[in-house]
């Protein structure tokens, strides 16, 4: 007799057959909501948001396959592709815009920005959610007061400075000023609160680490989920970044948003060209997503289990 079996025959002895067959009505119930799969509602549900949350990347593509006369006279040309794309893809990788290089800026800045903020983010979480020391509270209130600060009050003395460091045009004047960010600095101390538990710190300093070896061995494996959506993040917000890219690099050097900008004629905006360039410059993030996506969702799947 199994220990479920048990447990209702000791209800029935103890409080009657009706309360026997009231608790494995509950137990029943229980099981089956545990093991439940989604409805066709559900899927239907998300059916919709899924083709909502695409049909802006597909509407792109819906104009980079059309041609300029077709857009101006009807706004979507049709509901499926047409046989240009292939062609202003061409057209976007032979004009005077070099989009190799603008890919090699966006790709370089965007990695070796997400690998410098997760390292120095997770470094200031441990330290502000594990570590005890005067002012801790009020410099983590300074941090993320920054976060309300908007970033074009900074641009014209940011500027400045990089002139006078001689890095206008160059890479530098981007990955520097994004080596660490306020929002990092607060999603790994708010991750790092209550993932890594104050006994595994003192292990580790028993077993002779030090505080740096202990951040390596012990706070950095821990903070990997975490570490790995602020990364993603990151890159895509790096990726997608115009505004600063476009005042220090120019269209000299260009990152991919800028080079997009930089297909729009003065007089005259050919929305297939630009939408075809619209389409060069996503399709690594979509790419990326599917990589990575399935690996990000299982690392948030067992971080929530382990928590």
């Amino acid at each position: 007799m199994s220990r479920s079996e048990l447990s209702l025959a000791a209800v029935q002895q103890t409080a009657g057959a009706g309360a026997a067959r009231s608790a494995a009505r509950r137990r029943g119930g229980a099981g089956m909501g545990a093991n439940r799969r989604p409805g066709r509602v559900t899927y239907a549900l998300l059916a919709v948001v899924l083709a909502l949350s695409a049909y802006p990347l597909y509407y792109a593509v819906l104009l980079a396959s059309s041609d300029a006369v077709t857009i101006a006279q009807t706004p979507i040309p049709s509901l499926l592709p047409q046989g240009h794309l292939t062609e202003n893809l061409q057209r976007v990788l032979g004009s005077n815009i070099d989009f190799l290089l603008a890919f090699r800026n966006s790709l370089v800045i965007a990695v070796v920005t997400s690998v410098s903020v997760v390292f120095f983010a997770t470094l200031a979480g441990f330290a502000f959610s594990k570590l005890h020391f005067r002012g801790r509270k009020p410099l983590l209130v300074f941090v993320i007061a920054t976060m309300a600060v908007p970033t074009q009050l900074g641009v014209v003395p940011l500027f400045i400075l990089m002139s006078e460091l001689g890095w206008v045009g160059k890479l530098q004047a981007v990955i520097i000023p994004g080596l660490v960010t306020a929002f990092g600095v607060f999603w790994m101390t708010q991750y790092l609160e209550g993932a890594l538990p104050y006994e595994l710190i003192e292990a580790a300093r028993v077993d002779g680490c030090s505080m740096i070896r202990t951040f390596w061995h012990v706070a950095l494996p821990a903070s990997r989920t975490a570490a790995a959506i602020l990364a993603l993040f990151t890159f895509v917000a790096s990726w997608t970044n115009f505004f600063w890219p476009f005042i220090v690099l120019g269209p000299t050097n260009p990152t991919l948003p800028v080079a997009v900008q930089l297909l729009q004629a003065s007089y005259f905006k050919d929305m297939s060209l630009i939408m075809a360039g619209v389409v060069v410059s996503t399709v690594p993030l979509v790419l990326l997503f599917v990589l990575v996506g399935r690996q990000l969702v299982a690392g948030i799947m067992q971080g929530a289990l382990k928590g």
